[in-house]
């Protein structure tokens, strides 16, 4: 009973809560930047793997379609151990911020990096699929009103697709902040790592000197629920919008039967 309210003295001191909670606001701006990005470099790919089928780009829709395959195949961990080797550090990130050390904020930049990297794999393939849900004609159409082939692709063929793929993305970010964990192996600074940290020094909080069993029940107990807290929320966004999506596609086909039904 000692050791358990000694473990509860760690999460109920204020500094400890204030360092977990900044661990959380690393880890929400990590995954929404990493899905943003990802967002920009996977629609370029899905755009590349989707439309480059004439002889001459043939070689791009190629390298898209094997970039999409190799990281979609294989685990982030690896990639980011991968990019902790490989991957060089600009001259902005080898200086100290955000409380860490040029080395820490380095390895960061360079997780982060890798993360990216992974998550345009996965955002191409579900860009891809909102890509193939926008019917042929409205290609026709922009060509029709004199438009070109990018501005059909930013005016009105994005647009619809974007619109058809909201739902699966906010899925990804879901998937993207508890992949986000992974980056605790490298010592950064979201949510886990922070976690890790106060557990390795959880002897100081919990007035006994020593790390105990129930510390690691307490600690890592707090970071799951935060984090289902977080994805439970966003889970509940999606479904909600997937209904109002349903709703709103429900008079359409309706109607469509209704024509035929009436032409018959």
């Amino acid at each position: 009973m000692t050791d358990l309210q000694g473990s509860l003295q760690i999460i109920t001191t204020p500094s400890v809560l204030i360092y977990i909670f900044k661990g959380v606001a690393f880890t929400l701006v990590i995954s929404v930047l990493a899905v943003v990005i990802g967002l920009v470099f996977g629609s370029l790919l899905a755009m590349l793997r989707n439309y480059c089928t004439s002889p001459k780009t043939r070689i791009f829709k190629w390298l898209s379609t094997a970039y999409i395959e190799i990281f979609r195949n294989t685990p982030l961990l690896l990639w980011i151990f991968i990019g902790v080797v490989f991957i060089p550090t600009p001259g902005i990130f080898n200086s100290k911020m955000f409380g860490l050390s040029s080395v820490e904020v380095g390895l960061m930049f360079k997780a982060c990096v890798a993360l990216v990297l992974f998550t345009s794999s996965v955002v191409a393939e579900i860009v891809r699929g909102g890509l193939n849900s926008v019917a042929q004609g409205q290609f026709e159409a922009g060509h029709s009103q004199g438009f070109s082939i990018v501005q059909v692709m930013i005016y009105i063929v994005l647009p619809q697709a974007y619109r058809a793929i909201i739902p699966t993305l906010l899925s990804q970010v879901i998937t993207t902040i508890k992949d986000s964990s992974y980056l605790a192996n490298v010592a950064v600074i979201e949510l886990m790592s922070r976690v890790r940290r106060i557990m390795n020094a959880a002897g100081n909080y919990n007035g006994l000197g020593t790390v105990n069993v129930s510390d690691v029940f307490i600690l890592f107990g707090l970071a799951a629920l935060i984090y289902f807290i977080i994805n439970f929320a966003l889970s509940c966004v999606v479904r909600y919008m997937q209904k109002r999506t349903r709703q709103s596609n429900r008079p359409v086909v309706q109607t469509e039967m209704t024509e035929a039904v009436e032409s018959a």
